[in-house]
């Protein structure tokens, strides 16, 4: 498989912290990567180099083996990289569809390149048909995402971001805020949207929804880079559970 992304040896400090320590990461082409790690371990600070938020004092990033600078997330979106934190970003008073074109709107009627009038039932329609295709449960794209519920928030903001970016998803903690039933649901669209970018990143602190939705998982501790793990074919829960902790904590099981 070939590479999607790839950093190599990403150090970053914060005056006398050091946050990464000569990290390497890769993403290859329709995978989905869990980055795994205790509070602290340099998972946001990874991939807020990644969306263009920080800028790593040392290191190099490759996207699809080419050699890229990212110095803002300007950058990273132009590159085709889409971030979902946990707040998602969204406007609570404006419906789905105006959320998926936010900043990108769709006008007619432009003189001159600038003027031009919003095209509503045409934004309406493509936001219609996203959602539609990735079979979320939503009764109206006009609907204001505040009445939506949490897992159709996500969804909305996973729309928005697929619409938007073709080569790397990143998601921050998506299931964090959900219960059983939307964590299964939102699980089951990521499964669904992966066939729309060359790869997905999934930061969580739930190690069954990596054991249950990532090919492999990259584990940080203290800020260095302590092993990958192949989730993929695995059988044993379990035991892939156990070996993903003790990367974590760096406590031996038996």
């Amino acid at each position: 498989m070939e590479k999607v992304l790839e950093l190599k040896h990403i150090t970053k400090k914060f005056g006398g912290v050091v946050a990464l320590d000569d990290v390497d990461f890769e993403l290859y082409e329709n995978e989905i990567v869990g980055l795994v790690g205790d509070n602290g371990a340099g998972k946001s600070t990874l991939i807020k180099i990644i969306s263009g938020v920080y800028i790593p004092d040392v290191g190099e990033i490759y996207l699809e083996g080419k050699k890229v600078e990212i110095h803002d997330p300007k950058d990273a979106i132009r590159l085709g990289i889409e971030t979902i934190y946990q707040d998602l970003a969204l406007f609570d008073n404006l419906s789905a569809s105006a959320n998926i074109f936010a900043g990108r709107e769709i006008t007619i009627g432009k003189i001159g390149g600038i003027l031009g009038w919003l095209d509503q039932k045409k934004m309406d329609k493509e936001a219609k048909l996203l959602i539609e295709n990735f079979g979320i449960e939503i009764r109206n794209p006009k609907e204001e995402v505040r009445r939506l519920s949490g897992g159709q928030r996500q969804s909305v903001a996973i729309s928005r971001s697929i619409k938007w970016g073709n080569k790397v998803l990143i998601m921050d903690e998506p299931t964090a805020a959900l219960g059983v039933k939307e964590s299964g649901k939102l699980l089951d669209l990521i499964r669904r949207v992966i066939g729309n970018v060359k790869g997905i990143v999934i930061i969580s602190h739930n190690i069954e929804h990596v054991i249950g939705i990532a090919n492999r998982a990259i584990v940080l501790r203290r800020g260095q880079r302590v092993g990958s793990v192949q989730i993929a074919n695995r059988g044993d829960s379990d035991d892939l559970h156990r070996e993903l902790v003790s990367m974590i904590t760096g406590l031996r099981h038996t």
